[in-house]
């Protein structure tokens, strides 16, 4: 099972040293020595020095051994005595079992929203209502995120858009930006370098930029945006998960309506009595 600690060691396993690789090698193969080992003992089974366990569980957020130690007791306190499995002989990517992934989706989404102020949300969706027009903008994998959220919301408000440079007609499309404007960003790595272009031209015309994306890029993304909300994105395999930003996005669109319920319906209306006057729905 996917616990906080596996989830932290999963995301910052790229820029772990050597040495605290070996001892979150250790913790990944045996989740339960947390509660069974002093960090000495964790120490020793690493071939490593206190020191470097200590830094290790420091690189992770936590303030020291014990506090690592009160999460997984509380974690299993709390762990229900069932869980979805599945067939051993039912792998998939690299060795993982179809509940494995399942786990881990949910502790991305427990975690993110957990972390998640409500406050933010409602100031986020001040600014998007308070907006002449709101952008989406994703790169790469992230278009089809950015597609997502331009057809949520513009079910709720007007003048909604997706920025997606067709033809690489980057500049024809930000000529129709404007000060005020809300441009919502849903990134994750790799990022091609025009999204820096893209932003730091969105600053110079005074948009309001919301960034959605993953805790690495998070302190970056508050240097040009007015809100941050970051996600969760720990997987096992080498395809990134989008499953916490889609749903992020879509707490968003529930924020926003909550915050702004007769305009909402009023939209819904229309949209509505369109679609009933073409005909399209079945």
């Amino acid at each position: 099972m996917a616990t906080r600690l596996t989830l932290r060691i999963h995301e910052k396993l790229a820029r772990l040293t050597e040495s605290e690789s070996k001892i979150a090698n250790i913790i990944l193969n045996n989740q339960g020595i947390i509660e069974t080992h002093t960090a000495t003992e964790l120490a020793n089974l690493a071939g490593v020095s206190k020191a470097t366990t200590a830094r290790f569980f420091r690189t992770l957020g936590y303030a020291d051994f014990e506090e690592v130690k009160l999460q997984a007791r509380d974690e299993r306190n709390r762990t229900p005595p069932y869980r979805y499995s599945v067939a051993a002989s039912d792998e998939v990517v690299l060795g993982r079992a179809i509940g494995e992934h399942l786990e881990l989706e949910l502790q991305n989404l427990t975690r993110t929203f957990e972390e998640m102020r409500s406050d933010e949300l409602i100031e986020i969706a001040r600014l998007i209502a308070d907006a002449p027009r709101v952008w989406f903008l994703g790169l790469g994998a992230e278009d089809g995120l950015a597609r997502l959220g331009r057809s949520l919301f513009s079910r709720l408000r007007h003048d909604v858009m997706q920025l997606r440079g067709s033809g690489e007609d980057w500049a024809g499309e930000l000529a129709m930006t404007g000060p005020r404007d809300v441009l919502i960003v849903l990134t994750l790595a790799p990022r091609p370098r025009v999204l820096r272009s893209i932003l730091n031209y969105a600053k110079t015309t005074r948009m309001t930029i919301v960034t959605i994306t993953d805790h690495g890029y998070f302190a970056k993304a508050r240097r040009f945006s007015a809100a941050v909300l970051a996600c969760h994105i720990a997987n096992y395999g080498p395809v990134p998960t989008h499953a916490t930003m889609t749903s992020v996005l879509r707490l968003l669109a529930i924020a926003f309506a909550g915050q702004n319920p007769e305009a909402a319906a009023q939209r819904g209306e229309v949209i509505e009595a369109i679609d009933e006057e073409l005909d399209l729905m079945e």
